[in-house]
């Protein structure tokens, strides 16, 4: 098996355009189409990682943390990413992040961290915007259903926690081929007319391509007519953030103590208590206060990530509990994610988990 059938499942799951722009998810050394021997799975790749790789046989490092954010001009050693990138090489090693685009992807970090909770209802917090398509092709009736299931396969269809959505008008379209043309119906300098189907459906944006080629290969005619519109709509199962609702009501100081059990992180900063007790749960792994104003319009009664600034406790005010639990403890379970999608395409791949302590926090 080669390393990019792994490194697929992977993107199949989170796809890379999902991550944004100042990220560099994806491959960071190595060739991947190498015979894999086995994969090492981390929140970060360290130093005592990438040795971790070695003693175990593997080829491949995935990573939630890309090693390499910013580009080289040099490659001497000098800083820990510089001799990881080195020894890497030397032994060649794959290491690959999958970064925020496995935050934003529709069963993501967060949406794992929700089901760590106990949160019901889960929905994201922050859906992506603008990166949505309409197409619309026609075809001739006989072959609507194969075109149909071919876009589907290509990634179109999905609306939600739905697949295979379209809307099909029927109706009559005309053409007429020049000399040169070689018609699937009709024939050439004469106006034909043919009973089609008229089909709708919708896609993100980077799957336009694939999308493409699969209407070209499964409509019979040599010219299909397709458009693309763009939607406005948001991508509500992609993006920031997540929330819901615990099956129950809980008293706050409570709920945090099972926060701290559930994660172990070796202390948990929080706000002041509201007072009120929890029932709606917003959640982001690593960096996420960027989204307290979308949990505070989302109604939540506390909002857990990894880091916040201190001025950000003062600007919940009394409008939710702030809970931050450290962000190597809120996206360390980024390797069971990791786990979970290659198993089950793989069950027999060797698989490890890393166990050196690559948390850059230390509490006295």
């Amino acid at each position: 098996m080669k390393i990019k059938e792994i490194l697929r499942e992977i993107e199949q799951y989170a796809p890379l355009p999902l991550q944004e722009a100042f990220d560099n998810a994806g491959v960071q050394t190595g060739d991947v189409n190498r015979e894999a021997t086995g994969a090492l799975l981390c929140l970060d790749v360290t130093e005592a990682v990438v040795e971790e790789a070695i003693r175990e046989g593997c080829n491949l490092i995935i990573a939630h943390h890309p090693l390499a954010f910013k580009p080289f001009k040099s490659l001497t050693g000098r800083n820990y990413v510089e001799r990881c990138m080195i020894k890497a090489c030397k032994h060649d090693l794959v290491i690959y992040a999958a970064h925020t685009n496995l935050d934003h992807a529709a069963d993501g970090v967060n949406q794992y961290l929700g089901g760590l909770i106990g949160l019901q209802n889960i929905r994201v917090l922050s859906p992506q915007k603008n990166i949505l398509l309409k197409l619309v092709t026609f075809v001739p009736e006989s072959f609507a259903g194969a075109v149909r299931q071919a876009l589907f396969t290509a990634g179109a269809g999905h609306i939600g926690r739905y697949d295979s959505c379209s809307f099909n008008l029927n109706g009559e379209g005309t053409f007429r081929a020049g000399a040169a043309c070689q018609p699937f119906c009709g024939e050439p300098g004469k106006l034909h007319h043919e009973k089609e189907v008229r089909i709708e459906t919708i896609l993100p944006a980077f799957r336009k391509d694939e999308a493409l080629r699969a209407l070209h290969l499964a409509h019979p005619y040599e010219e299909p007519a397709f458009d693309f519109y763009p939607l406005s709509n948001n991508w509500d199962t992609v993006g920031s953030g997540i929330v819901g609702e615990l099956p129950e009501s809980e008293e706050a100081p409570r709920f945090l103590l099972r926060i701290k059990e559930c994660f172990r992180p070796a202390c948990i900063q929080h706000s002041a208590f509201t007072g009120k007790a929890v029932r709606k749960v917003a959640v982001c792994g690593g960096s996420g206060a960027f989204l307290i104003p979308e949990a505070i319009a989302s109604e939540a009664d506390v909002f857990i990530t990894g880091e916040a600034r201190y001025n950000d406790f003062y600007d919940v005010e009394d409008k939710l509990l702030l809970a931050i639990i450290g962000h190597y403890e809120s996206e360390i379970c980024t390797k069971d994610i990791f786990y979970k999608i290659i198993s089950k395409k793989f069950p027999t791949f060797a698989l490890h988990l890393s166990n050196a302590d690559s948390n850059p926090v230390k509490y006295l």
